[in-house]
């Protein structure tokens, strides 16, 4: 963890390599395998540039040309960037992300007002410290993202739905969920959200079906009072495709509400 802290933060800068660094690590720890590339991060900040200059917007004060030592000992171009700048940069990571590395430079802020320590061995103590500091921040997120996982697959394995009784069982999850989002005058929301997804993911329109489905019994003959109480579940149950992707929606939902 040692190589996370930036060995450089003077006048509230950091180098692009430094960030790139600390983006990964929390990336790492929302389960991310993506790793953030310091050439392709570099593009982007040229590009940003650029993008800045065509608009008359200056961007100099944001980012800085500077140079990084390489594993080799070689010097390399990197860029510093300011608050500002890390803000800008940071627009594409997720929430999580975000959140994580401002609050990591927030940090390093707090710590350059801290006074500084005048002989070698309050240095050492300070520097065995940050990196016990950080340790302990960076096993903590890692913990929590574990859990999170956890308590997913744990909610995925309670939930099983039968094709025999799914409409009995999705009606009582629908009604979970209404109970999670505040009471069961939620439940026909719900329910148009599933149909909606349903029809997206099936390529069906499960309201024009069931209106041909009572269409076909009026030319059966069935009377009006049966062919009225006649609902999209009804459609579902007629195809055998449509049942198991609609018990999958209602499990994804479930998950999404937090109502197993």
């Amino acid at each position: 963890m040692k190589d996370l802290i930036p060995t450089e933060f003077k006048n509230k800068t950091i180098k692009s390599t430094e960030l790139v660094e600390v983006v990964n690590q929390f990336r790492k720890a929302e389960g991310n395998k993506t790793e953030l590339r310091h050439d392709n991060f570099m593009d982007k900040i040229k590009k940003e540039i650029e993008t800045l200059e065509k608009l008359d917007v200056p961007a100099a004060l944001n980012f800085k040309v500077g140079v990084y030592l390489d594993k080799n000992n070689q010097s390399r171009p990197c860029f510093e960037l300011n608050r500002d700048g890390m803000l800008q940069m940071l627009n594409s990571e997720s929430t999580y992300v975000r959140y994580k590395t401002i609050e990591y430079i927030n940090m390093l802020e707090d710590k350059l007002k801290q006074p500084k320590p005048t002989c070698i061995e309050d240095v050492l103590i300070q520097s065995l410290q940050e990196m016990k500091d950080v340790k302990k921040r960076l096993d903590g997120v890692e913990k929590t993202a574990i859990e999170n996982k956890q308590e997913v697959q744990a909610i995925r394995d309670t939930i099983t739905l039968s094709s025999v009784s799914w409409r009995k069982d999705t009606s009582s999850l629908i009604n979970k969920m209404a109970l999670n989002l505040g009471g069961y005058e939620h439940i026909r929301v719900i329910r148009e959200e599933s149909y909606k997804l349903l029809n997206e993911r099936m390529g069906v329109d499960v309201k024009i079906r069931l209106t041909n489905k009572r269409r076909r019994m009026a030319d059966e003959g069935v009377c009006k009072s049966k062919r009225d109480k006649l609902t999209v579940l009804d459609v579902i149950q007629d195809d055998k495709k449509l049942i198991e992707g609609y018990v999958a929606i209602i499990k994804e939902m479930t998950i999404k509400y937090k109502a197993a």
